[in-house]
C-alpha cells in the first residue's frame, strides 16, 4: 500500500509500505479520508518523543471495512484503543484507560495510508451518505464535544448567561465554538492570530472573532475559556480573561509549563480543568450531531490527495492556508 511516512523532523515521504494484517477482533479499513491534527504537526516538527520516526501518523479517519462483521460498511473510527476491562473503561471513561493506545503512536501505525487495522469495537457506522471528509472530522469534533461537556459540568451558569472565549481557531477550537453555539450559547468569541483562519471563522454566524495581538482579550470578561492551544502564552491569556468563579477548559498540548495564574485562581475561585480526547459515548453523539447537521455546513475544510501530504504539512507550518482542517484523501 501507499503511505505518508514521518521519517525525520520536518520530513514526511509518500512511499510504498507493508500492508497491515488485522489480528483477532480487528478490522482492516480502507481509508477514505484522514485529517491532519495538531498532534501530527507536533510530531512532524520533532516535538513528540512518543512518536519516533519512521512512523505513519494520522488518527482522524474514516473508511470502508474490508473484513469481519462490518465488511462493506462505511465507518468512522475511534482511534483510542483501550482495554475494556479496567475501572475507567467500566465507568464509561475509556479516555482515561491506563492501558490505552492510539493509532499513529507505537506500536500502532496511523491512518495516513491506504489501509489500517483497528479493533472492530472502535468502529462507528456512518449515517446516510455522509461526505468522507466530514466524517473524518468526527475525531476533532468529539474532542471539542467532550471538552465543552466537561466545562459545563463545572460551570454554575446557564448557556444563555455564559460569555465564552475560545483561544485558537483551528479545527478543535472552531469545533468547540460550534458545539457551544449548538447548545444555545449566545456570546461566543474566538481569539486567533492567523489572518487566514480569522477569515474562515468570520463566516460562521453567532461567533465573534478577534486578533489578540491587536485587540487584547478582555480582562475578567469571560465566564468560560476554552484553551485549544495549550501554550504558556494562551494559559496566561486565559488566566487574565476568566471572570471570578469562571471555568478554564484546557485542551491544547503545545507546552507543558508556564502561564497559569494560580494566585488568581485561588483568590477568585476559578476552576481549571484539563480534558483529554473523548469517551465512546462522546464519539457516537458527535457522529449523530454531524449527520444531523447540528454544527452547521462545515465548509472550513480543504481536501487534498494523500500524495500531496508533504506540501500540506509545509503549508500548515507556514500558515499558508485558512482552512481549519486539511483532509487528505488516499
Amino acid at each position: 500500500m501507499k503511505g505518508l511516512v514521518y521519517t525525520k523532523p520536518n520530513g514526511v515521504i509518500y512511499r510504498e509500505e507493508t500492508d497491515p494484517v488485522p489480528g483477532e477482533g480487528e478490522a482492516l479499513v480502507r481509508v477514505d479520508a484522514v485529517g491532519i491534527c495538531g498532534s501530527d504537526m507536533h510530531a512532524y516538527l520533532g516535538h513528540d518523543d512518543r512518536r519516533p520516526p519512521p512512523l505513519i501518523l494520522g488518527h482522524e479517519a474514516c473508511g470502508t471495512v474490508q473484513n469481519g462483521s462490518f465488511a462493506g460498511k462505511r465507518v468512522t473510527l475511534n482511534p483510542l484503543v483501550t482495554c475494556g476491562t479496567c475501572e475507567a473503561c467500566g465507568a464509561g471513561r475509556e479516555n482515561l484507560c491506563p492501558n490505552r493506545e492510539i493509532i499513529s503512536m507505537p506500536p500502532r501505525q496511523g491512518a495516513f495510508a491506504e489501509y489500517l487495522r483497528i479493533p472492530e469495537r472502535n468502529l462507528i457506522e456512518l449515517p446516510g451518505d455522509m461526505d468522507p471528509a466530514i466524517a473524518a472530522l468526527s475525531e476533532p469534533v468529539a474532542t471539542a464535544w467532550h471538552a465543552v461537556g466537561v466545562g459545563e459540568r463545572h460551570s454554575w451558569r446557564t448557556p444563555e448567561t455564559t460569555h465564552a472565549l475560545v483561544i485558537g481557531g483551528g479545527s478543535v477550537g472552531l469545533s468547540a465554538a460550534l458545539v457551544l453555539r449548538s447548545r444555545g450559547y449566545r456570546e461566543i468569541c474566538i481569539a486567533e492570530t492567523n489572518p487566514l483562519r480569522r477569515e474562515t471563522v468570520a463566516r460562521e454566524k453567532g461567533i465573534t472573532i478577534i486578533d489578540p495581538t491587536i485587540e487584547p482579550v478582555e480582562e475578567n470578561g469571560f465566564d468560560m475559556v476554552v484553551d485549544a492551544v495549550g501554550g504558556a502564552e494562551t494559559r496566561r491569556s486565559a488566566s487574565a480573561a476568566i471572570k471570578p468563579g469562571g471555568v478554564i477548559v484546557h485542551i491544547g498540548l503545545l507546552e507543558a509549563e508556564g502561564g497559569l495564574d494560580v494566585r488568581k485562581m485561588t483568590l477568585q475561585e476559578i476552576t481549571f480543568v484539563g480534558t483529554y480526547t473523548y469517551t465512546m459515548a462522546d464519539f457516537r453523539d458527535t457522529v449523530a450531531a454531524l449527520g444531523a447537521g447540528e454544527l452547521g455546513e462545515l465548509k472550513w475544510i480543504e481536501k487534498r490527495p494523500l500524495s500531496q501530504g508533504a506540501s500540506a504539512f509545509r503549508d500548515l507550518f507556514e500558515g499558508r492556508t485558512g482552512a481549519a482542517k486539511i483532509v487528505l484523501m488516499p
